[in-house]
């Protein structure tokens, strides 16, 4: 899709500030845009949410993004290697942590017995009980990565990786869990909670390093100034406020 295409699919106005975010930012931000809009009214925020590594890609291929905000340090780290993005306007906005959830009802094709129901550990999921796992794809969803690490490190990853069944992004993941056609999935605790009634949080997935929510505004964007001041915007207590009802931690 050419850049002018992209920008029509999106409905974007010359003179609007376009954010591609994290696919977990959707409900976040949408609530933070109209206190950035109220405190500059002569900007009006367009978001692009999808995988990080996802949106990375339609980047380094000319879509119009005047602020880049991604779920892991590793996909910024690849914006900034490609020029995409200065390592000195980077600022660390957010932070998540990652949890294995289970669906609150058993699906028509749940191979999960009722008693087996829940898993306490990452050693749970090898069980046979546990033939289907949602997991981000790790070569474009940072949850799936940080899934992928704490297997390996916990030496499951070989036997859950035939077990799991692949998601474009983090909702995905969560979607299919809420509809019980896994047994199980990784997402962010965030993501957990926007759905209580049909999903359950079965426990905390230990991180080797913290998952961090870098944002930048794109080095060469036409609205490069006007991006990097809502990366700031989403660093002030008013923003903070949002992002917190919305179950993220300070970075």
């Amino acid at each position: 899709m050419t850049a002018g295409l992209w920008l029509l699919h999106l409905g974007v106005q010359a003179a609007d500030i376009t954010v591609s975010a994290a696919a977990s930012l959707t409900h976040a931000l949408r609530d933070v845009a109209p206190l950035f809009e109220a405190a500059h009214p002569a900007h009006k925020l367009r978001f692009n949410f999808g995988a990080s590594g996802g949106l990375l890609a339609q980047m380094a291929r000319g879509a119009p993004v005047d602020v880049f905000i991604s779920a892991d340090q590793e996909t910024m780290d690849q914006a900034q290697a490609q020029g995409l993005v200065r390592a000195a306007q980077r600022r660390n906005v957010a932070s998540n942590t990652l949890v294995v959830v289970v669906p609150t009802a058993a699906g028509p094709s749940s191979s999960v017995p009722k008693p087996l129901a829940m898993p306490t550990t990452l050693n749970d999921l090898a069980r046979p009980a546990f033939a289907r796992i949602a997991i981000g794809l790790p070569a474009s969803v940072p949850a799936g990565r940080y899934a992928q690490a704490a297997l390996e490190a916990a030496g499951l990853w070989a036997a859950i990786a035939p077990k799991m069944i692949g998601a474009h992004h983090v909702r995905q993941a969560l979607d299919y869990v809420a509809r019980a056609e896994v047994d199980a999935g990784f997402v962010y605790a965030t993501d957990a909670a926007l759905m209580p009634g049909k999903v359950k949080v079965a426990f905390t997935v230990p991180t080797a390093k913290p998952i961090l929510y870098p944002a930048a505004p794109l080095a060469a964007a036409p609205r490069a100034a006007e991006g990097m001041k809502f990366v700031d915007f989403l660093l002030t207590p008013a923003a903070q406020a949002v992002l917190a009802k919305h179950g993220f931690g300070r970075p």
